[in-house]
C-alpha cells in the first residue's frame, strides 16, 4: 500500500488532502464541537486557543462561531490575543509546507498547465500585477474564516515571501477578522 501511495507524482500533497478531509470528518464529531465552545470558559487563554484554531480549515468553521458567541468585554485585546494565537498557526504551518513541500511544488511548477496558465496570466496583466494579485488572493484567505492553509500554501509554493513580511502580514489580517467576527 505504501509503495502504491509512493508511486503517486504528488504523494505529499495527496496525503495533505486526504488529512484536511478526515480532520473535517472528525470536527464534525459532536464531541470535539463541544470542546470548542467550552473554549469561553478559559477567558483569554480560550481566546488564544481559538486563534489557532482560526487558521486550520477544519476547525476555523468552529472558531469562527466560538468568535461569534463571545461576549468579551475588549474585542481589541480579545483580537489581538486571538491574532497572535492565528499567528502562531500560520507560522508553523508556512514552516511545515516550505520544508516538506518544496519539491512538489517546483515539480509542479514545471508542468504545462503552470506554466502556460502563468505565462497568459503575466502576459494579460503584467509580472508586477499578478504578483500583487497573488498576494492579495492569499491575505484574503488569511484573514477569513476560510482555510488559511490555503493561502500559506500560495504563499510558501508559489511567492518567495519574507518570514518578516509573512509574520506581519498574518498578525494584520488574522486580527482584523477576529476583530470583525467579535463585533458582529
Amino acid at each position: 500500500m505504501i509503495k502504491k501511495f509512493s508511486n503517486f507524482k504528488y504523494p505529499k500533497l495527496t496525503m495533505l488532502i486526504l488529512v484536511i478531509i478526515l480532520a473535517y470528518i472528525l470536527f464534525s464529531n459532536p464531541s470535539v464541537q463541544n470542546f470548542i465552545s467550552n473554549l469561553g470558559s478559559l477567558s483569554y487563554l480560550g481566546i488564544f486557543i481559538a486563534g489557532m484554531f482560526f487558521s486550520f480549515g477544519f476547525t476555523a468553521p468552529f472558531s469562527a462561531g466560538f468568535f461569534l458567541i463571545l461576549n468579551t468585554p475588549n474585542i481589541w485585546i480579545a483580537g489581538i490575543i486571538g491574532g497572535l494565537g492565528a499567528l502562531i498557526s500560520d507560522l508553523l504551518i508556512f514552516e511545515f509546507i516550505k520544508i516538506s513541500f518544496k519539491d512538489e511544488f517546483n515539480l509542479l511548477k514545471k508542468t504545462k498547465i503552470m506554466k502556460s496558465t502563468g505565462f497568459v496570466i503575466q502576459r494579460i496583466l503584467g509580472a508586477k500585477i499578478t504578483n500583487y494579485l497573488v498576494y492579495l488572493f492569499a491575505g484574503i484567505l488569511i484573514a477569513s474564516p476560510l482555510p488559511d492553509e490555503i493561502g500559506i500554501i500560495i504563499l510558501a509554493g508559489l511567492t518567495r515571501i519574507n518570514l518578516k513580511i509573512l509574520t506581519i502580514i498574518s498578525f494584520v489580517l488574522n486580527t482584523i477578522g477576529i476583530i470583525i467576527l467579535l463585533a458582529l
